[in-house]
């Protein structure tokens, strides 16, 4: 696990600068304090960090084929490196490390850009071809590892971080206002875009080709659903099959390796299927929270630990240890997405880090197997519209009523839904089209910036894989309708990057079994009926997992990762949050109406409602503090990590060819 970066100037008659790769790799130091290498050549600079996990000896990078011809910056875990290996050897390749780095070099030498096609694992990686002058860019297939560019007509920068490219002068920090309008209408940015105007984001499942200053993507994965013909009985035994393989590949390391537990079935099944995988004792991590009313997720973790043997280690955090993380928050996110259980995240990996190097979580189970109650509760509403036919208009009524009678938000908004296609309202499990007083933006927004925001460039870029849905596979299967939009959009872009960037914060892998891309190409070809039956959500997973976890946990109720952030604020946080986000400073951006905030601020107090909306205004106020102005991010890195490093950790090849 690591950070990469690095610049290529498109004019092969100059010189990148050592002194920004080694800039751009400072900003990254935290996602690998172990180790780090440089390889400056021309017009090309390749910079790395080191999270040392596999061949600890011998893994230093940016590493070479055998002449120095090709040389590659990697993040990640190919997990199926041993048996690559031994494929190349049979091609006649010579190795001189046992890391899964050198295999992706030699790999490309055989495959050139269909060597992504055979690797099974994440990463994210940059490759330098100097006999071709061509750099190879690649993310895995559903976004587990992040990787940023820029591109402009002189050059290409990229980095596992924006903090890498934002270290280049030449790139100056721009807010894109109709991103403004994406992240409230999803509480992320789904896409390739990002806030910053002028840096994206490479693609799950893509890969990038720069050659003679052009830049080529190519999408060489996606999530097909083409239908299995396997009875639920096969089907059970081949989960588990996979289940079983994917958790023993994952706990392929050098270092010990720990598990995050949350209490609930996908992390507690990880746990069990890992025992006997190891030598090593294996240790569990969960947290808590400092607030009367809350579900303690600890006694249910206690339980698993208690079944399977593990050292258990638990933590509890505040209101107080939550606000003042929050600035930190949006210097590692780098986006102002809205997940308060990521601050959670960050102090439980801080705890793991004093034990563990590797971490493994049940992150992917819900999207993999359709877990969360809303893919039962949309199934049900579309039978519901299909059976009420020409009556679902008096329906809808009656449910809009009953939730003011009942005061329930449930009710009414199904009610207003009732009269809305699905290809309509379905834009991601994060997105309501009645966000922000029932979806009217411009009761929010100043009539100059409203002017300026385009809502179909926010919802285009997630309706469009709902309207494309039959192009890999699904035909009116609404539950992987759902699974479809969820994995390339929420998945990808909120709770893979929010685990990423929340774990290596603080030096520390994440891995994630369930998001293996053959367990999930497995998972994507059951119907949706094997993932909700009747009222039960996640069907065949749990009939699978049963023997693996305990009843207490298996028979929960899914609650999610209870953080009492809305509590929060509404009672120790709300001066804090009040006085930011009617700030002159904050009103002054010109994008929000005060009376507008001050009613979201009333609101929240009263019913506790709009706490996700509060949160994501204060959350995109604090990036704009920090990026915008402070400009924090081209920080270095704290003097304790800014040793000298060994003399091989800088090559420079601008005037020599072959292996340094």
């Amino acid at each position: 696990m690591c950070g990469i970066c690095g610049k290529l100037i498109f004019d092969e008659s100059a010189r990148v600068s050592t002194t920004l790769v080694k800039a751009m790799a400072d900003n990254i130091w935290h996602r690998g304090p172990d180790d780090e290498g440089f390889y400056v050549a021309g017009q090309i600079g390749l910079g790395f960090r080191r999270l040392s996990i596999i061949d600890l000896s011998g893994g230093h990078q940016p590493l070479s084929n055998e002449d120095g011809t090709v040389w590659i910056a990697f993040n990640g875990e190919i997990y199926n490196y041993q048996q690559l290996r031994q494929f190349l050897l049979g091609k006649g390749h010579v190795f001189r490390t046992q890391s899964d780095t050198e295999v992706i070099v030699h790999l490309y030498e055989e495959l050139g850009e269909a060597c992504v096609e055979k690797l099974r694992g994440m990463f994210a990686f940059a490759i330098w071809d100097s006999r071709q002058k061509a750099l190879f860019l690649a993310r895995d297939r559903v976004g587990i590892k992040p990787l940023y560019y820029h591109l402009s007509q002189k050059a290409l920068l990229f980095g596992s971080e924006i903090k890498a490219i934002l270290a280049d002068p030449e790139v100056k920090p721009e807010v894109d206002p109709n991103m403004i309008d994406r992240l409230l209408t999803f509480d992320y940015i789904p896409g390739e875009e990002t806030l910053f105007r002028n840096i994206r984001k490479l693609a799950p499942g893509t890969s990038m080709m720069v050659k003679a200053g052009r830049a080529q993507i190519r999408q060489y994965w996606d999530l097909n659903f083409t239908r299995s013909s396997l009875s639920l009985a096969q089907a059970e035994g081949q989960l588990e099959a996979l289940l079983e393989e994917s958790v023993k590949l994952h706990m392929i390391s050098d270092v010990p390796v720990g598990f995050l537990l949350s209490g609930g079935l996908d992390s507690t099944a990880m746990l069990g299927f890992a025992v006997g995988k190891t030598d090593r004792p294996l240790s569990s991590f969960t947290i808590g929270f400092s607030h009367p009313g809350v579900t303690d997720e600890r006694p249910y973790a206690r339980i698993a630990a208690q079944k399977y043997g593990v050292e258990q280690h638990e933590m509890t955090i505040s209101a107080d240890d939550f606000a003042s993380f929050l600035p930190s928050y949006i210097w590692y996110m780098e986006e102002p997405i809205c997940e308060p259980p990521a601050v959670a995240l960050y102090y439980i990996s801080k705890l793991a880090r004093d034990f563990v190097k590797v971490l493994i979580s049940g992150e992917g189970g819900d999207e993999a197997f359709a877990g969360y109650p809303n893919y039962r509760n949309m199934l049900w509403l579309e039978r519901l519209k299909a059976a009420a036919g020409p009556f679902d208009g008096a329906l809808a009524a009656g449910l809009k009523l009953a939730g003011r009678l009942l005061r329930s938000e449930h009710a009414n908004r199904y009610g207003q839904l009732m009269g809305t296609p699905f290809e309509n309202y379905y834009y991601s499990r994060t997105s309501s089209p009645f966000r922000y007083f029932n979806g009217q933006a411009d009761q929010l927004y100043t009539q100059d910036f409203a002017a300026s925001v385009d809502k179909n460039r926010s919802l285009g870029v997630v309706r469009r894989l709902l309207e494309n849905s039959a192009k890999v596979g699904i035909h009116g299967d609404r539950v992987n309708q759902m699974l479809y939009v969820d994995t390339k959009t929420w998945l990808a872009e909120d709770l893979l990057l929010k685990a990423d960037k929340m774990t290596m914060a603080n030096s520390v892998e994440l891995r994630v079994p369930l998001l293996d891309h053959e367990l999930l190409e497995f998972a994507a070809s059951l119907p949706g009926n094997y993932k909700v039956r009747g009222f039960t959500t996640k069907y065949i997973a749990k009939k699978v997992l049963s023997q693996k976890v305990p009843r207490e946990i298996l028979e929960r109720k899914k609650i999610g990762f209870p953080v009492p952030y809305e509590t929060w604020l509404r009672t120790d946080l709300k001066d804090w949050v009040r006085d930011i986000l009617l700030d002159g400073k904050t009103l002054g951006r010109g994008y929000f109406k005060k009376e507008c905030i001050e009613l979201l601020l009333s609101g929240n107090q009263q019913r506790g409602s709009h706490s996700k909306e509060i949160f994501t205004l204060t959350m995109l106020e604090l990036w704009h503090r920090e990026f915008l102005e402070k400009r924090s991010a081209i920080s270095p890195r704290p003097a304790s990590n800014a040793t000298a490093e060994a003399e091989h950790s800088l090559v420079d090849a601008s005037a020599a060819s072959g292996r340094p």
